[in-house]
């Protein structure tokens, strides 16, 4: 059996396995989430209503293959699920959702505040640190540019978050980010809550388009801040 630290080495490793990530966001469509994957998440780490362990078994009822906690600043809800769910593998000796590291982050883009995700970055990585204190950076750090350098230093992805959902439009805001090094954008998103939880055909259209044009993955989310990963609220 190998020993507590080389399995450690071993779930590390996947939870910052960002080519195997990038390979999931290559087929990802507009049916992929809520039920497959849901790379947008929040707990009671930052503004969810969802423990992290409440969060994982959810997960697990729906059986998703893959999923990502995305709590604003923090990665501390990701640590426990990430605990509960090896726990839970190594107990029962089952295949179990595949979870990476992810946070959400405040960023001046364009002259508005939008929201980045980083994914499969390495949380422990010097650059990540001004961005996982639970609060709003500010000065140069708050810059988007530097957002994204920083995640892509600690060899993660960078999304766009919801781009239609700014006061600047997604026209101007997708090209920019592009030009900064993000990876993706949240191309299927639902903006006004519908029940059941599906992407808004206009914005999911005109982010889309935008996403193809500039070489970008597309990824989904529920945004989840409520009790259900099956809605945003």
């Amino acid at each position: 059996m190998a020993s507590s630290l080389t399995q450690e080495m071993v779930v590390t490793s996947a939870a910052q396995d960002a080519k195997a990530l990038r390979q999931v966001l290559q087929s990802v469509t507009p049916s992929t989430c809520p039920h497959t994957y849901n790379f947008h998440m929040h707990t009671t780490a930052s503004d969810g209503r969802l423990d992290p362990e409440e969060l994982v078994k959810q997960a697990m009822d729906l059986g998703l293959s893959g999923f990502a906690i995305t709590d604003h600043h923090s990665v501390s809800g990701f640590q426990v699920a990430h605990r509960w769910l090896e726990e839970y593998r190594n107990w029962y000796q089952v295949e179990v959702p595949h979870l990476w590291v992810g946070a959400e982050f405040n960023a001046e883009l364009c002259g508005t505040e939008v929201h980045i995700l980083g994914y499969a970055f390495n949380p422990n990585h010097e650059a990540m640190q001004p961005y996982l204190q639970q609060e709003i950076t500010t000065g140069e750090a708050f810059q988007a540019k530097q957002v994204i350098g920083a995640v892509k230093q600690a060899g993660g992805l960078v999304v766009l978050a919801h781009p239609a959902r700014y006061r600047v439009s997604a026209s101007a805001l997708v090209p920019t980010a592009a030009e900064l090094g993000v990876d993706g954008v949240e191309s299927y998103y639902a903006y006004h809550n519908p029940s059941p939880w599906q992407p808004s055909p206009r914005q999911t259209q005109e982010v889309w388009l935008l996403g193809e044009a500039h070489g970008l993955l597309h990824t989904c989310g529920t945004d989840t801040h409520g009790l259900s990963l099956l809605q945003r609220l």
